[in-house]
């Protein structure tokens, strides 16, 4: 037998060469894929730190609109850098005296741990209960009153019409006249007769309003079940005109 053909061809060293395992290559990819990881979970973290975050829905006070735990999306970019407007959707902390303590619920080690990693990545919210969840009704400016001759709410002499309440004509059983000071927000929740809003709480510190410092966000869409999922309407048409004729 020649030399020719006993030496294996280049084509053939080439290819045992691609066959033979590479050690490195397997670190490489484990390397990588933590690194992938890593950044993804910092990725998310930041995204739940300064732009959503999810909540989930602790009563019926925002029904039908809202009901017991759904879960929504929050964009936290509200109001400080993004506008709010009448009829958002706003998530809150307390701003003293609206909430009674929740007792949290027993969890085992492990059940914790989950959960504290989901948080991080705004998965999960374990505040909820810490928060509250209502509709902006009058803005600083704003005189807000209930109700006039008609059995309507009026913004600045403005009648609205809310077709988002439990009872659409009926908007609240509880008579007030208030005017909304410089950076703080009146709202209600949609389910008027079992929500205790800003109209049960005018003899508190904070007189019924809430601070903007203490808003978290605006809710813009339900993400859970699946069969709920939709964007939240702030329902321009109801508040046309209120800024015009109402005070500055």
């Amino acid at each position: 037998m020649t030399e020719e053909e006993t030496a294996p061809s280049g084509e053939a060293t080439a290819d045992r060469r691609r066959k033979k395992p590479r050690v490195g290559g397997v670190k490489g990819f484990l390397r990588d894929l933590i690194v992938i990881l890593v950044a993804a979970i910092i990725i998310s973290f930041l995204i739940k730190t300064f732009l959503i975050r999810s909540f989930y829905i602790p009563s019926a006070s925002m029904e039908p609109t809202l009901v017991q735990y759904d879960r929504i999306i929050v964009n936290q970019l509200v109001p400080d850098i993004m506008p709010m407007e009448h009829g958002d959707v706003v998530v809150f902390k307390d701003p003293g005296g609206w909430l009674s303590s929740i007792p949290e619920p027993d969890q085992n080690p492990v059940q914790e741990g989950v959960d504290f990693v989901l948080s991080l990545v705004g998965l999960t919210a374990p505040d909820s209960n810490d928060h509250l969840i209502k509709r902006v009704i009058g803005m600083p400016g704003d005189r807000v009153v209930c109700c006039n001759e008609f059995g309507q709410m009026t913004i600045n002499d403005v009648p609205v019409d809310e077709p988002y309440i439990s009872a659409p004509g009926d908007p609240s059983r509880l008579d007030f006249d208030v005017t909304v000071p410089p950076d703080k927000l009146w709202v209600m929740g949609d389910n008027r007769g079992n929500s205790e809003d800003s109209r049960y709480h005018q003899d508190g510190p904070g007189r019924g309003f809430v601070p903007y410092d203490n808003v978290v966000g605006r809710a813009i869409l339900i993400s859970w079940p699946i069969d709920r999922w939709t964007w939240l309407d702030n329902y321009p048409n109801v508040f046309r005109g209120i800024e015009t004729e109402g005070a500055q």
